[in-house]
């Protein structure tokens, strides 16, 4: 089982949105994502609940994990989100640096492109590993 971890620094939009993609569109057999952040808030941003609920995902019981070394010793990928230096480098782990904006305190439509972009970004990273799962009318 391929492990996938998605770092931003507080763990409560970009990553949260990211994992969410990835464990809807993932071959559940095969992959696996999780997200923290490097300074976790205290819950996932309500711009980013609400908008992922648009598209059947819900986010409220999701909350903010730190990302701590044992975490990310667990991680096969790790796909970092404006975390900078103080992002993990796992030794022996594929990294990728996505540069996205944060989604804090933005207006709905703004937050949207953002959900709609990672979905775009996660399908890509599934669809080069093979690890994509069927979807639904496929």
């Amino acid at each position: 089982m391929i492990r996938v971890l998605f770092a931003c620094v507080q763990n409560a939009g970009r990553s949260q949105i990211a994992a969410a993609w990835f464990n809807a569109l993932a071959d559940p057999g095969l992959a696996h994502a999780v997200s923290a952040g490097t300074r976790p808030g205290v819950a996932v941003h309500p711009e980013v609940v609400a908008v992922m609920r648009e598209v059947g995902i819900d986010l409220e019981p999701a909350r903010p994990t730190l990302l701590t070394p044992a975490l990310a010793g667990t991680a096969d990928v790790v796909v970092t989100m404006g975390c900078g230096e103080d992002c993990p480098v796992v030794p022996g782990a594929k990294r990728e640096d996505w540069a996205v904006p944060d989604p804090h305190g933005r207006p709905l439509d703004e937050v949207r492109l953002l959900r709609d972009t990672l979905r775009d970004r996660v399908t890509q990273l599934l669809r080069a590993n093979g690890w994509l799962g069927r979807q639904r009318g496929s």
